[in-house]
């Protein structure tokens, strides 16, 4: 009996598989393929031209797995802006560790991978800067969320733990930072890269080296 059972389970077993792949890899390979499809498509037409139909096209999918993976196309906008913002923070925490302990050494390095990002790969940088803002409140919220990361990638914090948190001050330092060097990177995308990545990091780290001043100013006050 202990045979028979076994051979069931391994004949179940193989009828779930395709491709060596089980139902849930499969469902999770489509939804990347769906991804990356919109990614493509949005880079080429925009986001509020972006049918479902156009880019179950490109994922080669038909739409009943769209749905499958996505009730809407603003929820496949929001998992596409983390799918590729998600990586890039990833990036630039690895690059800003590379560097060292040295605060100067570790932003330029994040700036650095950050433009460079933006440059490889024009139609997401587009994209996520020019066209994600004021489609609706959810997408908005989203932004706000990886502003947050963005900030801690780039910003050291102003306070240890011994002395409590960053306080109301320090973090409007940090999101004004933040706030400039996106502006920056919308200038610089929209106007299709007129600087170098070198050039563009040493304004955007210029910007950036007055805020952490401010807030080195700020804590040497607090810790007196």
């Amino acid at each position: 009996m202990a045979h028979v059972n076994t051979l069931f389970m391994a004949s179940s077993r193989k009828a779930r598989l395709y491709g060596g792949m089980d139902a849930d890899e499969r469902r999770t390979e489509r939804r990347l393929k769906l991804i990356d499809a919109a990614i493509e498509v949005y880079g080429e037409v925009g986001y509020p031209s972006a049918t479902v139909k156009a880019i179950c096209e490109a994922a080669e999918l038909t739409e009943r797995y769209f749905y499958e993976s996505f009730a809407n196309s603003e929820a496949l906008l929001i998992a596409a802006y983390n799918h590729v913002v998600g990586h890039l923070h990833e990036e630039m925490t690895a690059a800003a560790a590379a560097a060292g302990h040295d605060a100067e050494a570790r932003l330029h390095a994040a700036l650095t991978l950050y433009f460079t990002r933006l440059k490889e790969h024009p139609k997401p940088a587009r994209v996520f800067l020019l066209e994600i803002s004021g489609i609706s409140p959810a997408v908005d919220a989203v932004k706000l969320d990886a502003g947050r990361v963005f900030s801690d990638i780039l910003v050291p914090p102003v306070l240890d733990a011994k002395h409590g948190d960053r306080g109301a001050a320090a973090t409007l330092l940090s999101t004004g930072m933040v706030g400039a060097v996106i502006s920056i990177a919308l200038r610089w995308v929209s106007k299709q890269y007129p600087q170098t990545v070198e050039d563009v990091v040493a304004i955007a780290a210029s910007f950036c080296r007055v805020a952490l001043t401010e807030a080195d100013r700020r804590r040497d006050l607090r810790l007196r």
